[in-house]
């Protein structure tokens, strides 16, 4: 397994929509493995394919906390089943926007179908944390970044940082 090189905003490949997966094989899976230690190690508890230059439909999860056994989730191909009415808010980070946060408001719930892993069928009704979770990485899918969803005032703040700190490393 390999860390990958995560893309930070405002990288135009983060505003890219992604192409769904055609086929579930072990080159798949060994992209999946990586982006989930690419995941812990930066660390975090979503990251979507694009987020490391890779335009398909899939992320990875694992919204379990420290102390509890890892339970990661490989989502390829997600696509909403129903959204609940009442909504749920959220203080959103993001790996793509490295140490800037943001009360979001989402749905509380959400069902999802995907494919696992191994290629095979999913369903999944998640509520809480992993709703939220599932809706941020599956906005990547779509080039929608948390920030999108606040004031234009805060998103443009928070992007004026972002381009600063990259201004500053590289040079």
């Amino acid at each position: 397994m390999a860390l990958l090189p995560i893309i930070t905003a405002p990288d135009p490949v983060l505003s890219q929509i992604s192409k769904p997966v055609a086929r579930v094989d072990d080159a798949l899976r060994r992209v999946l493995d990586d982006m989930l230690e690419t995941m812990y190690a930066a660390p975090g508890i979503g990251l979507a394919a694009i987020q490391v230059g890779i335009a398909q439909r899939m992320l990875v999860i694992d919204v379990a906390r420290e102390g509890e056994d890892k339970q990661p989730l490989f989502i390829i191909n997600p696509e909403f089943t129903w959204i609940s009415d009442d909504d749920n808010a959220y203080e959103e980070g993001c790996l793509s926007l490295p140490e800037h946060y943001a009360e979001v408001v989402r749905p509380a719930e959400v069902k999802i179908r995907y494919l696992d892993y191994h290629g095979a069928e999913r369903e999944l009704h998640a509520s809480g944390l992993l709703a939220t979770c599932l809706q941020h990485e599956m906005d990547h899918l779509d080039g929608v970044l948390f920030v999108d969803h606040i004031s234009a005032l805060k998103r443009n703040m928070i992007l004026r940082k972002l381009v600063k700190t990259k201004r500053l490393k590289a040079s």
